[in-house]
């Protein structure tokens, strides 16, 4: 091999224009509001970053700015690079929202101008000694992650369609990491196997369609109802329960609906 070295071309990338930062921010900020599904219940971690700023930061790092077109020297028509600049603008509007967070359609969308990009980037670089290993369009570059903390940013890589790797020094964010990204995909799109509780009133049966982690989901669920039932069962009689009175509705308004009701203490109320 020639010992001169050819340069890599890299397309300037979205987020080197612009963004729009006002939706971003928005739905960074409404965030703080969400527990139910949320990967912040499970861990508390300092600098926990908003999945919906991170997932905005990556695709405007994946898609090409619509400028780039000076590295096929065709030159750049601002118009139409604007406009086209504006329709990126929209697929991360709709990214971010957070009940967009798991919608496949606005989710695929956005890992079709990602691949579309990368194709782009493949191509500008067909003539580079290694351009087999390093310019496949056919296979995304993997997203490595070695201080990983809460784990927001591969996560969210993963969910654009990366292979994600994510460590970090600290072995709490290691655990959290793996059950958020090294886990769930081993059992995407499986059944549940967990033990069947009494009282679930949506079991699964009959259903043979389990997309993504939503098996997993389940059993997680399965085995919290069981492992509920097995302390009730083996301790519940060192927690008798406790009536709702007056007195307790003082400082807990919310509780006066109860009021009279018996609850176990162990349990909680919910």
């Amino acid at each position: 091999m020639s010992s001169k070295t050819i340069a890599v071309k890299s397309p300037r990338k979205l987020i080197e224009v612009a963004l729009p930062l006002d939706k971003i921010s928005a739905a960074a900020s409404h965030e703080k509001s969400i527990r139910f599904g949320h990967l912040s219940t499970l861990h508390l971690w300092w600098s926990r970053k908003p999945l919906a700023a991170a997932r905005a930061v990556l695709f405007a790092q994946l898609v090409n700015d619509p400028g780039y077109e000076r590295y096929l020297n065709r030159g750049v028509n601002k118009v139409e690079a604007a406009k086209e600049r504006e329709r990126l603008f929209r697929i991360i509007e709709e990214l971010v929202v957070w009940e967009n967070t798991n919608n496949e359609e606005v989710l695929g969308r956005a890992r079709g101008e990602i691949y579309r990009s990368w194709r782009e980037t493949c191509e500008l670089n067909r003539a580079h000694p290694d351009a087999s290993t390093l310019f496949d369009p056919n296979n995304l570059p993997a997203f490595h992650d070695p201080f990983a903390g809460g784990g927001a940013i591969p996560l969210e890589a993963q969910r654009l369609g990366l292979e994600s790797y994510a460590s970090d020094l600290n072995p709490v964010a290691v655990t959290i990491n793996k059950a958020m990204i090294e886990v769930p995909p081993r059992f995407a799109g499986r059944s549940p196997v967990g033990p069947m509780p009494r009282d679930d009133g949506d079991s699964g049966l009959g259903r043979r369609d389990w997309p993504g982690s939503s098996g997993l989901a389940k059993d997680v669920r399965r085995y919290g109802i069981w492992m509920r039932a097995e302390a009730e069962r083996r301790i519940g009689f060192l927690y008798p329960p406790f009536e709702i009175i007056e007195e307790s509705v003082a400082d807990r308004p919310d509780l006066a609906p109860l009021i009279g009701k018996e609850l176990p203490v162990w349990l909680g109320y919910g």
